[in-house]
Order: structure tokens, then C-alpha cells, then sequence
């Protein structure tokens, strides 16, 4: 009995010593191996702290500069990215800092960039971290290989420039709607103060309802509701240390994010189980983008095997991310568009006459939009100066060289958009300036040839959705400069901050007034 008695003692020591010891290395002596590795090979960089890394810094950062809004103009780096300014600031364009135990290198060099994106394969999607963030939609953003080949394939179809077209009725009659609210406004009125961002982001929900799902627009309102408030809660669990495990506590955010998201899925099986039904009885398949997909992915398995489609877990985690990057990015690059429009009115001005020598007062279609240079210009330069996605994060899954470098297997590489569109060395010393015509003669041009403007990222996992996005943004913008001039009013307060995306914290307060058509 004794010597039982202490073989299971010395069992349970070992397997202590083994515990603490993984836990030590994870904690402490592989963050620290993995900084002298970074160190030796010239990258400098914030030193690491035990298990928090910066992440307490960050936090602190990012509340202070949110506490107050920022004089009118677009040097808006330091108030939306503050930790990552100030080490690009102190420790140069390629750096490193901590998620907690994890080392993230910051990238900002253009070749450095294109060459992670072009190896999509080498360097994949972030795994580890917390998983609440997939909650939002981890269709094709979060495949990797040949799943993400298998989704990118399937995908493809639903945004297809000819497909696109069959949806300006649609985008157009969700843009009139919001025309005639603010219309309804200005009855007995000159002019009024409008916050417009609420409105903008009913109009990309309102899109994305009739043109993914054909569905009424109250069922797509619940759905948008949701997915905002589900944005804000994983931002706020994204943004403190994650312990293996804890998104199964039932904490009252864990529980409401659960409930959301079961909501969500709830509602769209709901349609697709309509539509799949509607198929099966012989139905021809809508020209929506649910529509599309359904069928894209039917022939996809005819013609290989059941495998080689996707399941209908997977077609809904598809359907909330068309929910999700829809109504954010093009919301987002419209706010932003007015904002600076009426900032700028020589500009606005300039885009009014375009609009009118095109459509004149006639109903905007997909050809006339395609040739509006002006507003081209403009909305790409909005795009620089208030990117959507200030970052795109990737991850070495072994150790992989980059450029000079050898990273560490499980380094996080960030790769900063916005610092690169706000980087003078890159776009010269007007580069906080609104200058659309920077754009005049393309993108290509303007970047010689650079892998350094990325607002719908790039190389193969470029945003399937940025035709779609653009031509919904082209139609509202059309619509709103033929009905109203705008200014902001002084009431409006600058103060961009990351919810995920790029959004005005304040609200956007203009002054609207009806042109006399």
C-alpha cells in the first residue's frame, strides 16, 4: 500500500513539473526565444511582458484616444491606431510588439507585403487567438488552402460583373428609399441637420437583404441589428487576453453572443431552406446572390462529388459574411465619402456636374456608372485616407523566411494599410491632404507599381465583394449628388475609430439641402 501510495504521488508530481513546465514556456521562455530571434536578426521592438504582453497598453491607448474627438483633418493615424503609431514611431516601419504571448510583426514595406500576399498558402489566416471572432462570418475570409480554393470557386460566381448588373433595380430602389427620408425632411424646410450614418447603414443593410437574400426588409433589418451588436461585443472579448476555454463560461456576453449568433443562423437557414425547397420543385434560381451561390454550388457537386461543395453550415457562415463585409464597406466608404465632400465642396461640386453631363436627372444604370471618372477618383481617395480594414492580420504556421527575415513559427504579421496610406514617404508630403486626383490616371500609377494601397486588401484573397461594394457606393453617391448639397454641420464631431472596421464614433451630423430639380 505504501509504495503504491508513492508511485501514485510521484505520478502526480511528474505530471505537475510537466504542466507547470508547458506552462512556463508558453508564458514565458518561448515569448523570450522568439524575441531574441527577432532582436538577432536587427528588428527592433517593445520588450516582452510576462503573459499580457501589450495588450494592457493597447487597451489603455485606444481608450484614451476615443475619449475626445480630433481637429478637423485627415491625420487620423494616431487617434485610430495609437500603439502601433507610436512603435512604428519609435521602433521603425517594420517592428514587432506583443499579443500577449504571441510576437506580432508590423509591417509597412511594400515588397514585404506583396510578397505575403501573393503566398496565400505560406501565410494563412491567424488560428489560435480567440474563436469569437468567427462568429461574425468564417466563410471564404477564413478558409485557408484548398478549403479556401473550394470557397473562393463556389463564391466566384455570386459577384461576377455580369451577375452584378441584374442588381442595380435593386441597390437603386433601396437608394431611393433613403432619398425619400431625407426629402421627407426638407418638406418644410431649406435645409436640415441629418446624422446620415444611420441612414447609410440601413441602405447597405437594405442592399444586402434584397440583393443577397430577396428577403423583406424587416427580416434583413433584425439580422443587421444583430450583427452589430455582435461586431461590438467580439471586439470587446477580441481585445483582452484570451484564456483557452473561457467563451464556454456562461458570462452574460458569452451568453448573448451565443444567443445572437444562433438567431442569425436561425433566420438565414430559415430562407435558404425556402429557396433549396423552391429548386427542388423546379423553380428557376433567383439572379440574388443567396440565388447564385445555391447554384454554383449545386453544379459543383454534380460535377465533382458530394465533397467537393459546401454543406449548409457552410453556405450560412457564407451568408453572414455577405451580411456582414455588404453593409460594413460600403456604409463605411459612404460616410466617409460625404464627410470629406462636404468638407470639400469644389469637389462635391465637380462630381455634381459629372453625375449631371451623365444621367442628367434619369435614373443611374450600370453603364453610366462605370464611366464616372470623377467619382472614381474621389471614392478610391476616400478609400486611402479612411480605409475600411485598417490592417490585415497573417500568421507562419513553421518557421518562414520573408524578404531577409526568418520568423518564428507562430508569429502574427500585421500588415498596416492605414499606416501605409498615410505614409509620406510613399505618397509625398501631402499625403493627409484630400487630393482625388491623385487617382487621375489609375491606381497603378499613382503607387508605380507598389503593393501599397490596399483598401479591399490583395494578391489572391483580394475582397471577392469589391465590385459589389463599389457599385453600390457608385449608385448612392450618384443619387444623393442629384437630389441635395451638403456641409457638415457644427455640430459634427471628427472622431474615427476601429469597430471592427473604420467608422465616425460621433455620428456624421451634415447640413442637407434640396437642389431645385
Amino acid at each position: 500500500m505504501e509504495v503504491s501510495a508513492v508511485w501514485c504521488g510521484m505520478g502526480a508530481l511528474i505530471i505537475l513539473v510537466c504542466y507547470a513546465w508547458r506552462f512556463l514556456n508558453w508564458v514565458w521562455l518561448k515569448p523570450k526565444k522568439n524575441e531574441k530571434c527577432l532582436r538577432a536578426q536587427g528588428l527592433n521592438g517593445s520588450s516582452y511582458k510576462f503573459l499580457f504582453g501589450d495588450l494592457k497598453e493597447v487597451v489603455n491607448m485606444l481608450r484614451d484616444a476615443k475619449s475626445t474627438p480630433i481637429n478637423l483633418n485627415n491625420e487620423i493615424v494616431p487617434r485610430v491606431l495609437p500603439f502601433d503609431h507610436k512603435s512604428h514611431t519609435a521602433y521603425g516601419k517594420i517592428c514587432f510588439t506583443w499579443m500577449g504571448t504571441t510576437p506580432k510583426v508590423q509591417i509597412t514595406d511594400p515588397s514585404m507585403v506583396r510578397e505575403v500576399l501573393a503566398n496565400n498558402y505560406q501565410f494563412q489566416k491567424p488560428r489560435g487567438g480567440n474563436p469569437l471572432i468567427r462568429t461574425l462570418g468564417a466563410g471564404l475570409t477564413d478558409a485557408d488552402g484548398d478549403r479556401w480554393s473550394k470557397h473562393r470557386k463556389i463564391v466566384n460566381p455570386a459577384y461576377h460583373v455580369e451577375k452584378l448588373k441584374h442588381m442595380v433595380p435593386a441597390i437603386y430602389v433601396s437608394c431611393a428609399e433613403m432619398i425619400n427620408k431625407w426629402e421627407e425632411r426638407l418638406k418644410k424646410e431649406r435645409s436640415c441637420e441629418v446624422d446620415v450614418w444611420p441612414y447609410l447603414q440601413t441602405l447597405s443593410s437594405d442592399v444586402i437583404s434584397r440583393t443577397a437574400f430577396g428577403s423583406n426588409i424587416e427580416e434583413g433589418k433584425r439580422i443587421f441589428e444583430l450583427q452589430r451588436e455582435l461586431a461590438v461585443l467580439v471586439i470587446d472579448a477580441i481585445q483582452s487576453l484570451y484564456i483557452p476555454g473561457s467563451r464556454f463560461l456562461p458570462t452574460k456576453d458569452n451568453n448573448r453572443i451565443k444567443k445572437i449568433d444562433r438567431e442569425v443562423r436561425a433566420t438565414i437557414r430559415s430562407i435558404i431552406d425556402k429557396r433549396i425547397m423552391a429548386m427542388k420543385a423546379g423553380e428557376r434560381s433567383k439572379d440574388d446572390l443567396l440565388g447564385i451561390l445555391l447554384d454554383s454550388n449545386y453544379k459543383e457537386i454534380k460535377q465533382g462529388n458530394k465533397n467537393s461543395g459546401l454543406t449548409i453550415d457552410e453556405v450560412i457562415d457564407e451568408c453572414k459574411l455577405f451580411y456582414f463585409a455588404g453593409q460594413e464597406t460600403t456604409g463605411i466608404l459612404l460616410v466617409w465619402t460625404m464627410i470629406l465632400l462636404a468638407q470639400h465642396t469644389n469637389w462635391q461640386e465637380r462630381a455634381r456636374e459629372e453625375v449631371s453631363q451623365v444621367f442628367g436627372h434619369e435614373k443611374p444604370e450600370s453603364d453610366g456608372l462605370n464611366r464616372l471618372k470623377i467619382v472614381n477618383m474621389i471614392l478610391h481617395e476616400v478609400l486611402r485616407l479612411y480605409p475600411p480594414a485598417v490592417g490585415l492580420g497573417r500568421m507562419t504556421h513553421e518557421e518562414t523566411k520573408l524578404g531577409d527575415m526568418t520568423l518564428p513559427a507562430g508569429t502574427f504579421l500585421q500588415l498596416q494599410i492605414m499606416l501605409m496610406h498615410h505614409d509620406r514617404d510613399i505618397w509625398g508630403d501631402d499625403v493627409s491632404e484630400f487630393k482625388p486626383e491623385r487617382f487621375a490616371e489609375g491606381v497603378s500609377k499613382v503607387t508605380k507599381g507598389q503593393t501599397s494601397y490596399l483598401p479591399f486588401g490583395g494578391g489572391p484573397r483580394i475582397c471577392v465583394g469589391l465590385n459589389f461594394a463599389l457599385l453600390e457606393a457608385k449608385m448612392a453617391l450618384v443619387m444623393i449628388l442629384q437630389h441635395f448639397c451638403f456641409d457638415l454641420s457644427p455640430s459634427y464631431s471628427h472622431a474615427p475609430h476601429t469597430i471592427v472596421t473604420l467608422q465616425p464614433q460621433f455620428g456624421a451630423h451634415l447640413i442637407l439641402r434640396k437642389l431645385c430639380i
